[in-house]
């Protein structure tokens, strides 16, 4: 089977990968976006699949909109493949596109669809408190995630499920599904099923305010986001110190006190050099943090230079 695969984070790697290795799939292009800027040098550098696609001499193809690019339609046409799969490619693919291969546009969704349609579905699947989630292969329409449903498998999320662990879980899962999905589909062993759009749920790209801690929410709810949100935005608040500019905080691990704080929602509590704040039913221990511009540290090691902060209000 000819395959043309898009894709641009390292989250994409395994599921090429299993395709790169399996002698019944040929990976005749991947299609990434293009080389970005990164870290505080700001030196540009390729997408992590470009990186790997070339590693095996693979095409790689980085136009800057599938649907404004006339040529990106051509050189896919000449491709002559019989499948494009999609892996968090980060853009929509155009109905131009979709029609091309004979069997279609395989997309991989890390939910269980139509639950957590959209861009964000591994956070929402944590922050909404989900006992389960999974991995959904489905054929790309116009729509959003609204394709019909080749195959998909559930996964059970942990009591502590961070963003970082769900999708190690999903790539496990989702790969090996991926390609036994793909040879049952060009064998026509698949009836796609449609979705049922009256339990459809929608997700969005996250912002770097949706990370803002509100401490006058429940204790689950603010818990739940700090794993949904690990690696990005994080769960963050605002300390204002001494009438200076007011300091990012950003909380890396936090946990369920031991003890209940009983002050009002946000304010902070230094207790046997531990670090609280409470939040509308409970106190929550701040077990890791980052101030802004510094690295990771304990709370022990932050209260050491900053036990200013006992009593104040986080915003």
């Amino acid at each position: 089977m000819r395959i043309i695969f898009f894709g641009t984070p390292a989250f994409s790697v395994p599921f090429l990968q299993t395709l790169i290795d399996d002698p019944d799939m040929e990976v005749v292009a991947v299609v990434s976006q293009g080389d970005k800027a990164a870290g505080r040098g700001g030196t540009v550098q390729p997408s992590t699949i470009k990186t790997l696609a070339l590693a095996h001499s693979i095409p790689v193809l980085t136009p800057a909109s599938l649907k404004t690019d006339m040529s990106i339609t051509e050189q896919l046409t000449d491709l002559r493949a019989d499948a494009f799969v999609v892996v968090a490619y980060g853009k929509l693919i155009p109905k131009t596109i979709l029609d091309l291969a004979p069997l279609g546009v395989v997309n991989v969704h890390p939910s269980l669809l139509p639950r957590h349609r959209g861009p964000s579905p591994m956070q929402w699947a944590i922050a909404a408190g989900d006992a389960i989630s999974g991995v959904t292969i489905m054929r790309l329409d116009e729509g959003m995630d609204t394709g019909p449903v080749l195959s998909f498998e559930t996964i059970e999320l942990d009591a502590e499920e961070t963003y970082t662990t769900l999708a190690r879980k999903v790539q496990a899962v989702g790969a090996p599904l991926l390609l036994s999905t793909l040879k049952r589909h060009g064998r026509s062993e698949i009836v796609p099923l449609r979705q049922d759009d009256s339990k459809a749920t929608l997700t969005r790209l996250l912002e770097r305010k949706d990370g803002h801690a509100d401490w006058t929410k429940p204790m689950a709810e603010i818990e739940r986001l700090a794993r949904a949100y690990n690696e990005w935005p994080g769960l963050w608040c605002l300390w204002t110190r001494g009438g200076q500019e007011p300091q990012r905080l950003k909380l890396t691990t936090i946990r369920p006190a031991d003890f209940v704080a009983d002050v009002s929602p946000g304010t902070v509590t230094i207790k046997d050099d531990r670090l609280f704040v409470d939040c509308q039913d409970g106190t929550l221990e701040i077990l890791e943090l980052q101030p802004e511009g510094k690295s990771k540290m304990p709370a022990r090691a932050f209260i050491q230079g900053n036990r200013e902060i006992q009593n104040a209000q986080l915003a």
